[in-house]
């Protein structure tokens, strides 16, 4: 079958929409007419640098379930789905349902082929990676992996789902299962993109005390202030943001949440960290950073990497929803459409901080 989809080549700034052939399902494999698929700054950052080229990328895809491949159960033709992380299924970690942790996320993920090194798109004969994350959203039709594919309600718009599938689950999650922040608890979120600020959202849900929001934007940090932050820090006036939250909090903070990857907001939520706070981070950082040791020592205090918010997809995504629906997780206040063929101007709007949670709309 022909599609459209959007190929990341080699030296290019942004992906181009072409044609190309998607193969029928194998087992344990769906095809998903895609409706909707969110952009991420990790999509804009592997878009960016070397690798498996042509690649279709795209990770936060919801669609419609259009054939199923043999094995499939749990799904069926018509089925609405947001797509998620890909993992094996048969690790420790997946065993344990921690599926950012899968011992082959990084090949399930970012290889751009299916295990037996086979990929389901092409252009004239010729392979095109896929399996983005078991899916490549950035494309009418997905032939992802059902371990991705999370059915969804079918009266909420797909268009504002998508986002689930990576940074509203990631910033969320971060806050509620990651740190296990709680009522009573003081927490900074460096960074008020999506991720950040699905973190600021959450951490109101859960009853967090003190939710100090740092960002270079005001803009940003104003619509923090209206998701429930209770302290705003434009570090772009504020050389010492580290010291302005220990001057809020008297001792500092019980937790510290960094979306950034500039070396110095690493540092700054180590050293607003109270005693035995835990400060986490879901990126590498742009540069140097080497952590103060004896400052993590001599308080009894942690840093800690994140991936996916430690969230199974599957029980988390709908909770997500049901909040959404109560009016206590306004995530869609996060999005910007584009259609499909402005895929280039909504990566540009969101490297430039114009858009904070880019949704592309894919054509009927």
């Amino acid at each position: 079958m022909k599609i459209q989809a959007a190929v990341s080549h080699e030296g290019a700034r942004y992906p181009q929409i072409e044609a190309l052939d998607i193969e029928e399902p194998r087992a344990g494999e769906i095809l998903v007419r895609i409706v909707a698929s969110g952009i991420c700054h990790t999509d804009i950052g592997v878009s960016g640098r070397p690798g498996p080229r042509p690649f279709v990328l795209g990770h936060e895809g919801a669609g419609v379930v259009e054939r199923i491949g043999a094995g499939v159960t749990e799904l069926a033709p018509g089925d609405h789905v947001v797509l998620s992380v890909n993992f094996c299924g048969e690790c420790p970690s997946c065993k344990r349902n921690a599926h950012s942790y899968c011992y082959e996320v990084l090949p399930r993920n970012f290889g751009g082929l299916r295990p037996d090194g086979t990929s389901p798109l092409s252009k004239d004969g010729q392979r095109v990676f896929a399996r983005f994350f078991g899916q490549s959203s950035f494309a009418q039709y997905s032939l992802a992996d059902a371990r991705c594919a999370i059915k969804v309600p079918s009266d909420i718009p797909l268009e504002i789902l998508a986002p689930l599938g990576c940074g509203v689950q990631t910033g969320a999650g971060a806050i509620v299962h990651s740190l296990q922040v709680g009522p009573g608890d003081s927490v900074a979120i460096f960074g008020a993109g999506s991720v950040g600020l699905s973190a600021v959202m959450a951490a109101r849900l859960v009853g967090a005390e003190r939710i100090i929001a740092v960002d270079l934007v005001p803009s940003r940090l104003a619509l923090a202030k209206e998701l429930g932050a209770t302290d705003t820090i434009d570090a772009s006036n504020d050389a010492d943001a580290a010291k302005t939250i220990r001057d809020l909090t008297r001792y500092g903070v019980s937790h510290a949440f960094n979306t950034a990857n500039a070396p110095i907001s690493y540092t700054q939520s180590l050293q607003c960290l109270a005693p035995r706070g835990v400060a986490g981070f879901v990126a590498p950082p742009n540069g140097q950073f080497v952590p103060d040791m004896f400052h993590l020592l001599s308080g009894g205090r942690s840093l800690r990497g994140i991936l996916g918010g430690d969230t199974t997809p599957s029980l988390f995504i709908p909770m997500l929803i049901d909040y959404y629906r109560q009016g206590r997780f306004p995530f869609d206040r996060l999005i910007k459409y584009y259609p499909f063929s402005e895929i280039a101007q909504a990566f540009e709007d969101s490297s430039a901080g114009r858009a904070i949670k880019p949704v592309l709309r894919m054509p009927s």
